[in-house]
């Protein structure tokens, strides 16, 4: 059963010490979320972090890290995920310098090490996407096509964002079909227009099709969790956001098998 969470990148600038945190987590678990996705919260001891989710009732399933936790600290970061009962270990932007066709060669050579450790450790390397990953290279292929040519779905999975991809020009439900077997966890929000600019929007106060997108998450056997964000919420309370955001999913019957 694909499992609803809420992405605290959300409400990351009231995640920034202990006391917010728990207080956040607090508020979050009432909303009536059970997961989690731990990113931009301050610097906390692991430890106090997985207490303060347990003490609330929230499981911690997927995380954004900085790229040098991959590159330089696998093994810490790998006990640190031990710790959290996390399997899933994100990797949230791509370093700018991989943006370039001179240097995206490197990624793998750079990444796949590490993603070999995390699959040996029974956890997975999730790359979290933006738009400018479907922006076309000199050769006619996406940068996100060279992404996913470099590392095979059992090293890399992909944290799929429905408003980035939508941003980017993409079909959603043809994307998340095509790719389906990396999709282990995925980012909800909506993308809506206001005059002429789009705008993150909570589920259901878009223009995307979710009944569509969650029958299609739902059926493909492999997503796990999928987790609200909403990176702006445009003087609106983030919190506010979240639960319009789990009460749609609810209504739509987004956690039934």
């Amino acid at each position: 059963m694909m499992k609803i969470g809420a992405q605290l990148y959300t409400v990351r600038s009231l995640c920034q010490n202990e006391k917010d945190l728990g207080r956040t987590l607090a508020r979050v678990a009432a909303m009536g979320y059970e997961t989690v996705q731990l990113s931009a919260i301050g610097p906390i001891e692991p430890k106090r972090v997985k207490a303060l989710c347990d003490d609330n009732g929230l499981r911690i399933v997927l995380t954004h890290n900085p790229e040098g936790d991959f590159l330089n600290n696998i093994d810490a970061l790998i006990a640190r995920h031990q710790l959290y009962g996390c399997k899933y270990v994100g990797l949230g932007y791509l370093p700018d310098r991989y943006h370039s066709p001179d240097w995206l060669k490197y990624f793998a050579d750079d990444f796949g090490p590490a993603a070999e450790k995390l699959k040996a450790a029974g956890m997975k390397l999730m790359y979290h996407h933006h738009a400018f990953e479907f922006g076309r290279m000199p050769d006619g292929r996406t940068l996100m096509a060279h992404l996913l040519a470099m590392l095979p779905a059992d090293l890399m999975g992909v944290t799929a964002d429905t408003y980035w991809l939508q941003f980017g020009g993409m079909d959603v439900c043809a994307w998340l079909q095509a790719h389906a077997d990396r999709l282990h966890c995925v980012h909800l929000k909506d993308y809506a227009p206001a005059g002429f600019e789009v705008r993150m929007a909570a589920v259901g106060q878009g223009n995307l099709d979710f009944s569509r997108i969650l029958s299609v998450l739902r059926s493909n056997g492999v997503t796990e969790y999928a987790l609200v964000e909403q990176d702006d919420c445009y003087g609106a309370s983030p919190f506010d956001c979240l639960k319009q955001s789990f009460d749609h999913l609810q209504k739509s019957g987004a956690e039934a098998q």
